[in-house]
């Protein structure tokens, strides 16, 4: 079998709040904007550059599922960046509070990007008004080669 992650599944409280930080703040692009009967709406977001989008929307029996999750519940999903310093100082400079940068070398963390620039080494998190929190992730993808 072979399939394709397109879209994720993210619990927020207000669908506008959510829709604008995304939208503007974290400057992904809207996919989809729709209601869907009487009482339920349906938001899609896409990072710039990829091929997954973020989904989230209101509603009783919201087909999508997240009215079964918690608001802010959703941990831990990596944004990756092929320059974290860059992207940190995108998002902040529109508002969005971004942790510090750090890595992960020799079993420990440390503060600030991998001295190597070593891909999947160098992290910093932000989280969406709910409080959904994901992780920049550096990864350095050699063009030429074709390798992460």
């Amino acid at each position: 079998m072979q399939g394709t992650l397109e879209l994720v599944l993210i619990p927020v409280t207000d669908v506008d709040r959510a829709k604008a930080f995304y939208t503007g703040a974290a400057g992904f692009i809207l996919e989809v904007d729709t209601p869907v009967g009487d009482d339920n709406r349906i938001v899609q977001v896409t990072p710039p550059g990829s091929a997954c989008s973020v989904g989230f929307g209101s509603g009783p029996g919201l087909a999508l599922g997240t009215d079964l999750a918690e608001p802010g519940s959703q941990r831990g999903l990596h944004l990756v960046v092929e320059d974290i310093v860059a992207a940190r100082e995108e998002l902040t400079s529109r508002g969005v509070k971004v942790g510090d940068i750090r890595h992960y070398r020799d079993g420990r963390w440390s503060p600030g990007r991998d001295p190597e620039r070593s891909s999947y080494m160098s992290f910093a998190e932000f989280s969406d008004p709910d409080g959904n929190t994901w992780l920049l992730q550096e990864v350095r993808r050699d063009a030429e080669a074709g390798e992460r």
